[in-house]
Order: structure tokens, then C-alpha cells, then sequence
């Protein structure tokens, strides 16, 4: 019998040279992209000593230190709520009530379909509008804006994951738990939301990835996050006659990729450790029997009544 998948040929002798052959070109091609992208960067005088010595300063360092702890800020808020508006909308929308379960649709459909920046940018209007009413929220329009904007649209995105992760369960152990006398909440809560979970966290994480670079909107409604940081920072900092534009934006998008490299991280760690949690329990060693075979036929062979 083959080994290879059905759903893949193995390559012949001319497939693998072709592959060679394009992976040296696509190769050759990034490189020379790298290349030409530092070869412009020198020409316009981007790679001077003094356009990097601009994070030696100590205000600037402060300045990237707050943003970025503004950043995780609203993520952790964002997230968090996120999650629990996720569950919530998504136990709503698989409710057997018609009404829960349309307006669960509804909600979802609406946030979905809307662009993040305008539920952000209407938020942000909103609270500045009745600021004295809002009391608290009025005083952090800015943040709570972002904070739920953020929270709604990933809400409902989390909410459509871990419904796809309960539909995902087999029938046959909703039915077998319905057959044992439990209730719908019962199997919801025992059965279905935990599989549903362990199925999706890989998507779960992912889009909490989404959420974390999503915070750089915050730029439009003024709101000191890491991206507004930089851009106030390349407009006002003035080396060799220019603003340091591409240094900024090099330095604050490595920062973006090791935060998101980091969760990802955290995501495959999470993994991992839910797989050694389904191994299961070793199955138990055969124990010795305790009547020999022998004496076992002896028994049997030999009548009641001890006759012959």
C-alpha cells in the first residue's frame, strides 16, 4: 500500500528540481528587495548614526515605555471582556427561545458588518457628547471608546468561534448526556463549552492577536496608545533637517511583532499542554490469574457428589 496522502502526489525528479529552482529564485528575490530597501534607506540618509541615536534619549524611551503599556492596557480590558461577551452572545444565539436567539443574530450581524474605526469613532463622539452625564466613562471617553469598540467587534468574532466549536461536538454525546437525564444548561456547561474550547483555543488566541494590534486605532481618537505615541514622536523629533519617520516606524513595528510573537507563543504553550492533558489514563497491566488454568478444568470435571 502507498504511503503517500491521497491528497498530495510526491514530487518526481523534474517536480524537485523546479522547486529547487524557484525557491533559489524567490530567495534571490527577497534578498534583493532587502537590499534595495537598505540601499534607499542609505541613500536617503535613514541609516545616519544620528537618526538611530534619537532612542538613546531618555524622554523618548519614556514615551515608547508608556505606549506600549498603554497598549497592553486596553488589551487586557478589551480582551477580557471580549471573551466574556463572546460566550455570552454565543450560549445566546444557541438558545432554543427565538427571540434570545435572533437577537444574539442580530447583534452579531450588526457589529460584524460595521468597520471597527467608525464603532470606535462613534463611541469616542458619544461619550464626549454627554460627558457630564457619563460621569467616569465621560472622563476616559478615550479609552472606554477604544475598550469597546474593541470589546464588541471581538466579541462577536469570539462569539462565532466557539459557537462553530459546540456544533463541532459530536451529536452522539449531546444525545447520550440528554439520554442520562441532564439538562440543556447541564450539557452546555459540562460537555459541549469545554470541548468547544480546547477545539477553538488555537482560533481563540488568534484573534485576541487581532484584538492586541487593533488597539493601534486608537491613533484616530487622540488616545495615547503605542501608535499614537510614534507618530507624535516623528512629527516633533527634527534630525539632519528631517523627521525621523522610518527609524519610528521600524522601532514601533518591531515592537507590535514581538508583542504578537509573545501571545502566540503563550498560545502554542497552552496548546501543548492540553495535549498531554487528553492522554488519558495508561490502561492497567493484566493481573495474574487467581485459579491456575488446571486446577480450574479439575474443578469443573469433578462432580458434586465427589463420584467418579
Amino acid at each position: 500500500m502507498s504511503s503517500s496522502s491521497v491528497l498530495y502526489d510526491a514530487p518526481g525528479p523534474r517536480a524537485k528540481v523546479r522547486n529547487r529552482i524557484y525557491t533559489v529564485v524567490g530567495s534571490l528575490a527577497v534578498l534583493g528587495l532587502i537590499a534595495f530597501t537598505i540601499y534607499r534607506m542609505n541613500v536617503k540618509g535613514q541609516l545616519e548614526p544620528e537618526v538611530w541615536n534619537i532612542f538613546n534619549n531618555a524622554g523618548v524611551r519614556t514615551n515608547i515605555r508608556d505606549g506600549v503599556l498603554t497598549t497592553l492596557q486596553v488589551f487586557a480590558v478589551a480582551g477580557a471582556l471580549s471573551l466574556v461577551l463572546g460566550l455570552l452572545l454565543a450560549v445566546a444565539r444557541l438558545s432554543d427561545h427565538k427571540a434570545v436567539s435572533r437577537c444574539a443574530t442580530g447583534f452579531i450581524e450588526l457589529f460584524r458588518a460595521v468597520p471597527l474605526l467608525i464603532t470606535i469613532y462613534a463611541l469616542w463622539v458619544l461619550f464626549l457628547t454627554y460627558k457630564e452625564n457619563l460621569g467616569v466613562v465621560g472622563e476616559n471617553s478615550g479609552f472606554w471608546a477604544l475598550v469597546i469598540g474593541l470589546t464588541v467587534y471581538n466579541g462577536c468574532v469570539q462569539a462565532e468561534v466557539l459557537r462553530a466549536g459546540v456544533n463541532a461536538v459530536p451529536r452522539g454525546q449531546v444525545e447520550a448526556a440528554y439520554a442520562l437525564g441532564m439538562r440543556k444548561t447541564q450539557v452546555m456547561t459540562m460537555l459541549q463549552l469545554p470541548q468547544a474550547v480546547r477545539a477553538m483555543l488555537p482560533t481563540v488566541i488568534s484573534q485576541l492577536v487581532v484584538t492586541l494590534k487593533d488597539t493601534s486605532l486608537g491613533y484616530v481618537i487622540l488616545y495615547p496608545e503605542l501608535l499614537y505615541a510614534a507618530r507624535q514622536m516623528a512629527n516633533n523629533i527634527i534630525v539632519n533637517g528631517e523627521n525621523p519617520i522610518t527609524a519610528v516606524v521600524i522601532v514601533v513595528g518591531v515592537i507590535y511583532i514581538a508583542m504578537c510573537l509573545a501571545l502566540s507563543w503563550l498560545a502554542s504553550w497552552i496548546e501543548r499542554r492540553g495535549r498531554r492533558a487528553r492522554k488519558g489514563i495508561a490502561v492497567a497491566a493484566a493481573a495474574e490469574p487467581v485459579v491456575e488454568l488446571a486446577e480450574a478444568d479439575q474443578t469443573l470435571s469433578t462432580p458434586k457428589d465427589g463420584s467418579a
